[in-house]
């Protein structure tokens, strides 16, 4: 007690120390209630979650004017499906706005060994959600002797989000899988959207994803010409897109569980592709098609 003493605080004052221990159990049951149940998260308390938080990200400045708070996301996730199975690939940035928070963010996350997921959105939401579906998987597996099909575990991952619809979470993404009715995929988004696909990419690199994949996909492919389309789609993305980089991760859905292909750094396939380029020919995504390289196409 000679700190005490020193402060002026008499032997007698009362810290309110049997106070702070009858608070604290209540405020780890309040504000960390998913640690119990992780399907429900702990949201402030007001009568109407939804219309509240909706008023955290928006007022008016000192004018009077109307602002909203609007934070930015960025990332490339693609998948498509040809005769061969399914391919993913990725880049591995994670962004903050204009900052890069990590240049080697995983972001094509293994369910099982015959169901992957993708992120895009904020990295929180997405890692969380897709654990919770991991183990809602898991359970159905262990309930019914047999694995889950892609359109339960997509329906699953829907309705769990639909739940928390205008509370503030921020998520788009793929589950890719094979099951009994062989493969199959869905983009499921935080609005509780779930559509199912052949051709998906999302986030803010997509758009030039989607130009490559346009013009290079179809259903014959063979397994490097899908490998190395996919991967010349997610490299274009990362030269155009400042939210997009890192390392293109490529992941193979086959009818024997997922296989990881390859993790390349966007840099080494730039001037591999530059390479190319040189050479004055490359070969793309056609069976029996050699692109010549012209002014009208240009190889970044």
């Amino acid at each position: 007690m000679a700190l005490a003493e020193v402060c002026g605080i008499n032997s007698y004052a009362d810290f309110n120390l049997s106070h702070e221990k009858d608070k604290l159990p209540g405020e780890i049951e309040g504000c960390t209630r998913n640690f119990v149940n992780n399907v429900q998260l702990a949201v402030p308390p007001y009568i109407n979650p939804a219309e509240n938080l909706a008023q955290l990200a928006a007022g008016t400045d000192e004018t009077g004017r109307h602002i909203k708070i609007k934070f930015d996301h960025g990332t490339t996730t693609l998948g498509f499906q040809y005769n061969g199975g399914i391919i993913l690939a990725v880049d591995s940035r994670a962004t903050g706005g204009q900052f890069i928070g990590s240049q080697t963010m995983k972001k094509i996350v293994e369910i099982n060994d015959y169901l992957l997921g993708t992120l895009a959105g904020g990295a929180a939401d997405c890692v969380y959600w897709d654990r919770v579906l991991a183990k809602q998987c898991r359970m159905y597996e262990l309930r019914n002797r047999e694995r889950i099909s892609i359109a339960a575990a997509s329906k699953l991952l829907s309705n769990m989000v639909y739940n928390y619809k205008g509370m503030g979470l921020s998520m788009g993404m793929m589950l890719a899988g094979w099951d009994k009715r062989g493969p199959g995929m869905y983009y499921i988004d935080s609005e509780g959207t779930r559509t199912p696909g052949k051709v998906f990419s999302v986030g803010s690199g997509s758009i030039y994803a989607f130009g490559v994949l346009d013009s290079g996909y179809h259903w014959d492919l063979t397994d490097q010409e899908a490998y190395e389309l996919g991967r010349r789609a997610i490299y274009h993305a990362t030269h155009r897109d400042a939210y997009s980089g890192g390392i293109v991760r490529v992941y193979h859905m086959k009818s024997t569980g997922w296989v990881h292909i390859s993790d390349e750094d966007c840099k080494d396939l730039h001037y591999m592709y530059q390479e190319q380029k040189k050479a004055g020919t490359r070969i793309f995504s056609s069976k029996a098609l050699k692109l010549e390289l012209t002014t009208n196409y240009e190889v970044i």
